[in-house]
C-alpha cells in the first residue's frame, strides 16, 4: 500500500507539473517534471521490480539472466537520472540567481530540455556495460536463471576502473556539486542582500516590500528544500560508500546498509511533498486532483 501511494503521488505530481499552472517558470517546471519522472522510474525499477519482486516472487521471468541484467541497467539508469537531474536543477537555479548575464540565455525551456535529453542519453550509454557484468547462477533446461557477478568483475582492471568511476559518478560527485553550488548561491544571496539594503536604505528596506528579493526568495526556498532533502537522505548512503560502517559487527553493518538504501529510495518520493509545502499554487492543483474523482462521482449521481 505504501509503494502504491508513492507511485500515485509521483504520478499526480507529473500530471500537475505538465499542466504548467503552478506559477513556476517553464524552465523550472521542465526540471521538476523530469525529476518527478525519474523518481517514479526509480520506484518502479528499484523498489517494485527489484526488491519487492525478488523478495515475494523470486521465481518468474524477471529472474531469467538476460531479463535480470536489463533490470539492473534500467535501475542504474533511473538512479543516475534522478540524482543528476537534481544536480542540473541546482545548477540552473545557481545560474538564475548568481549569473545575471548568462541566465536569460541558459535558464530557458529549450536549454533545460536539451540538458535533460542529453543527460538521459549519456546515462543509458554509461550503464550498458552493466548488462555484461553478470552470468547465470544456475541453468535449468538450458534456461539461465538469476544474476551473479562474473569473476572478472572483481579482477579485470577494466571492471575495477568502471566500478571506481561509478562510485565517483554517483553519489560522490553529485553530492559534492550540490553542496558547492548551494554554498556559492547562499554566499551570493547574502552579498546581494547587503548591497540592495545599502542602496535602498536600511529603514526603507525594512518598511517596503522588495519585489526582486521576494521573487528570489521563492526561487531559493524550493531550491534549498529539494537539495537539502537530497543531501540529508543520501548522507548515510555516501557514508556507506566511504566504507564508514566496515568497522561494525555483522548485524549493525547489515542494519546500516539497509537504512542507507531505504533513505536513498525515500529521496525519490519526497519532492512532491516539498512542492506541496513550498508552492501554494501546486497545493491548489493537488487538492483539485485529489477531490476531482469524488466531485465527478457526485455530479454523475446527481445527474
Amino acid at each position: 500500500m505504501e509503494i502504491e501511494g508513492m507511485h500515485k503521488v509521483n504520478s499526480v505530481a507529473i500530471i500537475i507539473l505538465s499542466n504548467g499552472k503552478c506559477g513556476l517558470s517553464s524552465c523550472t517546471t521542465c526540471y521538476l517534471m523530469a525529476m518527478a519522472i525519474a523518481d517514479l522510474l526509480v520506484i518502479i525499477t528499484e523498489v517494485i521490480l527489484y526488491r519487492i519482486n525478488d523478495y515475494y516472487f523470486p521465481l518468474n521471468f524477471l529472474a531469467i539472466t538476460p531479463v535480470c541484467s536489463v533490470r539492473y541497467v534500467l535501475l542504474r539508469t533511473a538512479t543516475d537520472c534522478s540524482v543528476w537531474f537534481t544536480v542540473a536543477f541546482t545548477f540552473d537555479r545557481f545560474v538564475a540567481i548568481c549569473c545575471q548575464k548568462l541566465a536569460p540565455k541558459y535558464c530557458t525551456k529549450k536549454t533545460a530540455s536539451a540538458v535533460l535529453w542529453t543527460a538521459s542519453t549519456l546515462f543509458v550509454l554509461k550503464n550498458i556495460p552493466i548488462y555484461f557484468r553478470f552470468e547465470p547462477r544456475i541453468i535449468v533446461d538450458n534456461v539461465p536463471w538469476f544474476c551473479s557477478n562474473k569473476q572478472s568483475y572483481f579482477t579485470d582492471p577494466r571492471w575495477i576502473g568502471f566500478r571506481n568511476f561509478e562510485k565517483i559518478f554517483n553519489p560522490l560527485m553529485p553530492f559534492g556539486l550540490i553542496l558547492l553550488l548551494n554554498a556559492l548561491t547562499v554566499r551570493h544571496i547574502l552579498v546581494a542582500s547587503q548591497v540592495r539594503k545599502g542602496l535602498r536604505g536600511q529603514k526603507k528596506a525594512e518598511n517596503c516590500n522588495d519585489p526582486e528579493m521576494e521573487s528570489r526568495r521563492k526561487s531559493i526556498v524550493i531550491l534549498f528544500t529539494i537539495s537539502g532533502s537530497f543531501i540529508f537522505l543520501w548522507l548515510v548512503y555516501v557514508l556507506y560508500f566511504f566504507n564508514v560502517p566496515n568497522s561494525l559487527d555483522a548485524l549493525p553493518f547489515y542494519i546500516f546498509e539497509n537504512i542507507a538504501y531505504m533513505l536513498r529510495n525515500l529521496s525519490c518520493c519526497t519532492n512532491t511533498f516539498i512542492y506541496l509545502a513550498t508552492q501554494s499554487k501546486f497545493r491548489e492543483q493537488f487538492k483539485g486532483a485529489v477531490i476531482y474523482p469524488a466531485t465527478s462521482i457526485i455530479k454523475l449521481i446527481n445527474s
